[in-house]
């Protein structure tokens, strides 16, 4: 397969001896089994880093961004990030929000959006932005909204006023509408599209002009997305949305890694704050819009009891180790040129691509 690929022997860093689990002497590392096992995929378009709390940063890429056509993949490329929207965009956007005092987890969704279900009795505008971030807000995980082709405004209109978006479950459900909602609530509070917002605080972009990696050749929109959002719904909502639409390089989604796990991205109590748990049943815990580690997580079998990270649709994710002290992002196109039969391959690799990292580091 053309295209960029790290060479063997080149996938080095130093990872410091307090940071060892097995009190090993600090070291460099070499990671060519863990990027090993990304080169035998056959997803099209791969690109992968580790980075430690010291600064110290490991890449790999390799494939090709559009398969159909050969375009090589560069360090240029942007991937669709899909839902790890969540957490690189929205997320810091409302949680810089609470730590400025302009909102708390307690602020329901009525206070801020005073049309939310304002010919109702309960549902939506009752819950709180804590239940948002936590999925436990009652919402549905999903619904075609892009069916029902509107402007933005309306279409969040749909989901604050109408009850079938909203089921009234206890949870935790996992819900793209509820970070739709809350990126609205970041927009009316701040009085800036989110796009503007995310451009400033995360550096990454939506509706992207640059080089893009292509997705799924796409029948409803007649085309092979590249630089377009793939999640129908963000599509529809323009391609900003709290819950996707969201591009970003590898460099870029690296260094808000970084900045998570060094703690530099907003005050430190907020960051330690949103992966507390909030939320558990005997599939997945959950803290704020982050999912916490457990035995079946997609951190793998050696991830950390501190560890957390998000997913994205796309084939996207991020890993972070707050006490071992690194954080793994894996960016990929697995749904290119067709998301269907990719499922079972990407859970298994991001499973045993973050282990052979774990296990790289504990040597």
């Amino acid at each position: 397969m053309a295209g960029i690929r790290g060479r063997p022997g080149q996938h080095l860093l130093f990872y410091p001896a307090g940071r060892r689990q097995d009190g090993g002497r600090g070291a460099r590392v070499n990671f060519d089994k863990a990027f090993g096992i990304l080169d035998a995929s056959s997803i099209p378009a791969v690109a992968a880093s580790i980075v430690t709390a010291e600064g110290e940063q490991v890449e790999h890429q390799r494939g090709v961004a559009n398969r159909l056509t050969g375009e090589a993949l560069t360090p240029q490329h942007q991937f669709d990030l899909a839902s790890l929207t969540k957490v690189l965009v929205t997320l810091p956007e409302v949680l810089a929000l609470i730590s400025e005092g302009k909102l708390s987890l307690t602020t329901t969704v009525g206070e801020v959006l005073p049309e939310a279900g304002w010919m109702q009795e309960g549902g939506l505008k009752t819950q709180s932005i804590a239940a948002l971030l936590s999925h436990t807000a009652g919402l549905k995980a999903w619904a075609p909204l892009y069916l029902y082709p509107a402007d933005r405004s309306t279409l969040i209109q749909r989901v604050l006023q109408e009850r079938q978006f909203w089921t009234g479950g206890a949870g935790p459900l996992y819900s793209d509408f509820g970070f739709m909602v809350l990126g609205a609530v970041a927009e009316r509070l701040r009085g800036q599209p989110l796009d503007e917002l995310a451009a400033k605080r995360s550096g990454l972009t939506f509706n992207p002009a640059g080089p893009a990696v292509a997705t799924e050749t796409d029948p409803w929109r007649g085309q092979t997305l590249q630089g377009v959002v793939h999640d129908e719904n963000a599509f529809a909502m323009q391609g900003v949305s709290g819950h996707a639409g969201a591009f970003g390089t590898l460099g870029a989604v690296t260094d808000l890694a970084r900045r998570y796990l060094n703690e530099t991205l907003l005050p430190p109590p907020i960051l330690r704050l949103a992966r507390q748990e909030f939320a558990a049943n005997a599939e997945v815990r959950r803290g704020l819009g982050w999912q916490l580690s457990t035995l079946d997580s997609f951190g793998g079998n050696l991830a950390s009891p501190e560890g957390y990270g998000h997913t994205g649709f796309t084939g996207t994710s991020v890993w972070i180790e707050p006490q071992r002290g690194y954080a793994i992002t894996l960016l990929t196109n697995r749904v290119h040129p067709a998301r269907h039969g990719t499922a079972g391959e990407i859970v298994r690799l991001r499973r045993e691509f973050h282990d052979a990292v774990h296990s790289t580091l504990s040597k």
